[in-house]
């Protein structure tokens, strides 16, 4: 059986590459700053939070953050949600 033929008004056509689409990174753009909480993935250890603080931006994609009932700790952006 024929789709086109069952719905000619919509016709099954293979979509065209779009090179917006190709370009697009899916890397987190939100913008975190100081004294912002934030999820963690996996938290430092199994009495820790799982949330921490933000306290200062070590480098590009590091952060010094205060986890409660760890302590300081240095985290990756990969190490907590967008």
């Amino acid at each position: 059986m024929l789709l086109e033929a069952t719905y000619s008004s919509c016709p099954l056509v293979p979509e065209t590459q779009d090179t917006t689409k190709l370009n697009w990174n899916p890397v987190c753009h939100i913008t975190y700053t100081r004294d912002s909480w934030v999820k963690l993935f996996d938290p430092p250890s199994e009495y820790s939070s799982d949330e921490a603080l933000l306290l200062c931006q070590e480098s590009l994609g590091t952060w010094v953050a205060w986890v409660l009932d760890h302590g300081e700790v240095l985290l990756d952006r990969s190490n907590f949600y967008c």
